[in-house]
């Protein structure tokens, strides 16, 4: 079968190409193809570890899952994670330069090649390449130095399907202005139009698809209805992002950093059944929590600054002296150790700063990044959760930190090699931890979450624990695939792709 290829573009940020990508990836394997997902070039914060320790964004993750495929670095072969003063560069998993914001383009020539490099080895394992763009494909101030939308479907001559958003309104002017800016060349690339996030009746829109198709002489594909599923987003920018509080359920507050990285950590909780999950950015809206997490973060020193500078960082400490437990992962972690030091500026100008002094530990950020997958073992109880011990967990680190462990504190969380991994006071009411994805362990998860639940008289239940994590994803990518197949003119994908 000769290589095949598609390609989703925007008509701008967040219009839903990731989702229509992981749609038709799930589509295509029950067609019983060999399918791969594949973006050029990432911005985000939220990545994730491939199981031979390299960094990549969480989009493709999520399409390599509906895929059934295992996530790679290939997928996602540049991945851009901004950071206030400096921009890190990562390149097939691995980091390749720390830059000033914006100068990657002056990398463009280099990383245009290895994009495209990375592109041939995944394809030369698969039937099938589906491709989505980022933000708009049609922005003229970076044309010429775009990477991962028209460029990367001339570099790799992929037919493409422009996506469009009706909910923030605009749409037709959207789909109109952004096929006139593309050069007449591009746009005989696009083959069809998909107009994503529709509320409403369908056959009351069907005069207007007319007319649209009248206008830009491109079939519309379909007309995707607004749908809520349970699918990990890309960016800190969704609607999970919330903070309302509820206090009939188990209230978790997660401190919203400002670079904050990994959320989809907590993706599970908001699954669980009494369990309301907010998140807070300032110290009025913090109220009174069952539990506070201090999430991920690309900086951590700069946003323990402003946790200092908006009274979060007081606010939190007197939560944990008036008995809130306290739990934070990765720079969170380090956010309550005593001292945090960055002599050599990994993060920025600031050298040091003090912590929250909750846990004995010292962290030192060096240049050497820890990226790999763990699996691990909880070896001590908390405080009032008295069955957490032996459970295993797993998940991945990713962080520059080494945090020395101090004599106050005692292992909380040992890899299979022995070396701790996490860490939480004597009195077992302040956790810390390396380990990205702690809640995805269910046995751990459920004990954890319905001793919080007990403590706070909120009622017990086995039919509200969290479920095989796997299976769920599954069920939701079906879900997903079957809401594409019954509103997109499947046949005419297939025409498009010679399938």
């Amino acid at each position: 079968m000769k290589k095949k290829n598609i390609m989703f573009l925007g008509t701008a940020s967040s219009v839903g190409k990731s989702t229509l990508a992981t749609a038709l990836c799930r589509f295509l394997k029950n067609q019983g193809l060999k399918v791969a997902p594949f973006k050029a070039l990432n911005i985000s914060l939220n990545s994730y570890v491939t199981k031979d320790g390299l960094e990549m964004g969480r989009a493709q993750v999520v399409q390599a899952e509906a895929c059934k495929i295992e996530p790679s670095a290939l997928m996602n072969p540049i991945l851009l994670k901004p950071s206030g003063e400096y921009t890190q560069v990562i390149v097939e998993g691995k980091v390749y330069a720390n830059i000033e914001p914006y100068k990657y383009k002056e990398l463009n020539k280099e990383l245009r090649a290895r994009a495209k490099s990375a592109y041939d080895k995944l394809s030369s394992d698969y039937d099938l390449i589906v491709l989505e763009g980022a933000g708009s494909c049609a922005e003229i101030n970076l044309k010429e130095t775009e990477i991962t939308n028209m460029n990367m479907a001339e570099s790799v001559d992929a037919p493409v399907i422009l996506v469009a958003d009706i909910d923030r309104g605009g749409v037709f002017a959207s789909i109109v202005g952004t096929l006139q800016l593309l050069s007449e060349k591009e746009r005989r690339r696009v083959k069809g139009v998909i107009i994503n996030k529709f509320r409403g009746n369908k056959e009351f829109f069907k005069p207007a698809i007319k007319q649209l198709e009248d206008i830009i002489k491109i079939p519309v594909l379909g007309v995707m209805p607004y749908e809520i599923l349970d699918i990990d987003d890309e960016d800190s920018v969704t609607d999970k992002i919330k903070n309302i509080e509820k206090k009939e359920k188990l209230d978790i507050a997660i401190i919203r950093l400002s670079h904050m990285s990994n959320f989809t950590d907590f993706t599970v909780l908001d699954r669980i059944k009494d369990v309301n999950v907010r998140y807070v950015e300032c110290a009025k809206d913090l109220k009174t929590p069952n539990l506070v997490i201090i999430p991920g973060t690309k900086n951590t020193i700069e946003d323990l600054k402003i946790l200092k500078d908006n009274g979060l960082f007081d606010e939190i400490i007197n939560l944990h002296q008036n008995g809130t437990l306290v739990v934070g992962i990765c720079g969170g972690y380090q956010m309550l150790g005593k001292l945090l030091l960055d002599k050599a500026g990994v993060e920025g100008k600031v050298l040091q700063e003090e912590g929250f002094g909750l846990l004995d530990i010292r962290t030192r950020f060096n240049e050497r990044k820890i990226t790999k997958q763990v699996e691990a073992k909880v070896v001590c109880n908390l405080e009032n959760i008295n069955n957490l011990e032996s459970k295993n967990v797993s998940g991945y680190e990713i962080h520059n930190g080494i945090s020395k462990v101090g004599k106050n504190v005692k292992s909380f969380i040992k890899d299979l090699e022995g070396n701790t991994i996490g860490v939480c006071n004597k009195f077992g009411n302040v956790v810390g931890t390396y380990l990205h994805g702690i809640f995805d362990s269910e046995e751990f998860t459920n004990a954890f979450i319905n001793a919080l639940k007990k403590n706070n008289n909120i009622e017990v239940s086995e039919d509200n624990n969290v479920k095989e994590i796997a299976e769920y994803k599954n069920e939701q990518y079906e879900k997903l695939s079957k809401i594409f197949e019954e509103n997109i003119d499947i046949n005419k994908i297939k025409e498009i792709l010679d399938i």
